[in-house]
């Protein structure tokens, strides 16, 4: 390997961190995943489904200072669309009105969305470049969820770079309530089921 090379992961492994990896010895296994293909730089059909599936995702941008920020957003499962190999979008709804996010992405089109699914404990962090897209009409009606309640602001879309899918360790199992309602709605049904079993067998 020449000094030449790279890899998408170099993103996210500068030299300084390379250089880290090196003195606390994970630098080797890194290195044989640069080699066997490093990180995807396109969207694929796994990574399809875990982003039109999220219902809670984090934006991460920065501005020309470098200062972070970190912006929730959320909506019905689906928001979070998957416009081609490279590209993802989503409506975004009106909220408390400081435009961190947009005042950010105006100065430096650096972001990232950190994606994590805590019932099946994974999570999938992608960089890449952001933007705001107002008043185009037709993109926001694409965006925007059927039937959800909320106003739209303008639109973000997101151009992906680099994308890894990393380890479960220390990911908290949760779970959506309405999926905890639906497991014990289904419970409650079939042990209704058989107490009405139990009442036609000891009635004979």
């Amino acid at each position: 390997m020449s000094g030449d090379d790279h890899f998408s992961s170099d993103i996210a492994f500068t030299p300084t961190v390379k250089a880290i990896q090196a003195r606390k010895g994970s630098r080797h296994a890194y290195e044989r995943m640069e080699t066997g293909g490093s990180w995807r730089t396109d969207i694929n059909a796994d990574l399809t489904a875990f982003i039109e599936s999220r219902t809670s995702i984090f934006l991460a941008t920065a501005n020309a200072a470098g200062q972070p920020y970190i912006q929730h957003r959320g909506g019905p499962a689906g928001f979070l669309k998957v416009l081609d190999d490279r590209t993802i979008g989503f409506a975004d709804f009106a909220g408390n009105r400081q435009y961190i996010t947009q005042g950010n992405l105006s100065e430096n089109p650096k972001a990232h969305l950190f994606l994590i699914d805590y019932a099946n404990r994974q999570r999938v962090k992608i960089w890449g470049e952001a933007s705001v897209v107002e008043g185009d009409a037709a993109l926001t009606d694409r965006l925007f969820p059927s039937g959800y309640r909320a106003r739209v602001e303008q639109v973000i879309l997101f151009t992906v770079t680099a994308w890894d899918a990393n380890c479960p360790q220390h990911i908290p199992q949760l779970f959506e309530a309405a999926d905890v309602q639906a497991a014990l709605a289904d419970r409650d049904r079939k042990i209704a089921e058989l107490e009405r079993e139990i009442l036609r067998l000891t009635a004979n």
